[in-house]
């Protein structure tokens, strides 16, 4: 089991906490989560990793510099050598948005006669659900117009696969899920087959569209839920594959983010339909005009 660290910094309001995350995770990227919270004697900046305590214990003494937190303002230290990831998500509940389920195994055999079940382990923590942005890209999956069929769809930055299986067992539509990490996308594969749908979830490991299975596809749903920069960066890209009046959610990103996302994906003909804020995370869904 890797050592695992973890960092706190203690912040005075919201939009200081809001500020200092979005630095860290333009440090960070995407492989580490950052999350921030209100306490009792104000905001909490955390950051939870595994491997070496550096480099990432320097990015966050550098962010804390750059916002003025000194002395116990800020802690980094070990965490005792427990599975956390596993102890911390240990019978929590499902979470239901829609007619989606997303359960871990302790919940298998609950989910009622209409739900559309997923059942991701507990141990992969971004792919339960539980995180704002998950379960906002759901509502917007299930909020999309019932009258619309959906045929072709790509998963960008799958994760542990929730969202193209979601896709792939509620409409029996084939999913492309693609994510940088070879190992998301060993996990996703092994999801896929736990939820029956291994054939209509095809995955791939690829950096955002350098895959031949990515080089003249077309989509009419593109769900991206990663990070702002990326999806920004990626917004070329992505219109080129996206079909005339195909949807694209995007998920990932901080409200403050928002008009850097809306304003690339404008320029490439995208049009803002709806927003979601859940759990302090954007979410937008965009359609090619």
């Amino acid at each position: 089991m890797p050592k695992m660290y973890r960092a706190g910094l203690a912040v005075a309001d919201e939009a200081t906490a809001t500020r200092v995350a979005a630095a860290l995770e333009d440090a960070l990227g995407e492989a580490i989560p950052v999350s921030w919270s209100e306490t009792a004697d104000g905001w909490l900046v955390e950051v939870t990793w595994p491997g070496k305590e550096e480099p990432v214990a320097a990015a966050v003494r550098k962010a804390a510099k750059a916002a003025g937190l000194r002395g116990k303002a800020v802690a980094i230290g070990r965490l005792p050598d427990i599975d956390w990831v596993a102890k911390s998500l240990e019978g929590l509940p499902p979470v239901r948005v829609g007619r989606f389920v997303v359960h871990g195994e302790h919940d298998r055999g609950k989910a009622r006669a209409n739900d559309i079940a997923v059942e991701i382990p507990a141990a992969q923590a971004f792919g339960t659900g539980h995180h704002g942005t998950t379960a906002a890209c759901l509502a917007a999956i299930a909020a999309l117009p019932h009258t619309r069929r959906f045929r072709r769809v790509l998963d960008l930055g799958t994760g542990s696969g929730v969202l193209a299986i979601a896709i792939a067992r509620a409409w029996r539509v084939p999913v492309l899920a693609t994510d940088i990490d070879p190992v998301a996308i060993r996990i996703a594969a092994e999801n896929a087959r736990r939820n029956g749908v291994a054939r209509l979830v095809t995955t791939a490991a690829a950096p955002g569209f350098s895959h031949r299975l990515l080089r003249d596809a077309r989509f009419d749903l593109v769900v991206a839920n990663i990070l702002a920069g990326p999806l920004a960066a990626l917004a070329p890209g992505l219109a080129r594959r996206l079909d005339h009046g195909g949807v694209a959610i995007l998920s990932g990103m901080l409200p403050a983010q928002r008009t850097q996302v809306v304003a690339a994906y404008r320029n490439q003909r995208l049009a803002l339909r709806r927003a979601l804020i859940r759990d302090g995370w954007l979410t937008l869904v965009l359609e090619k005009r």
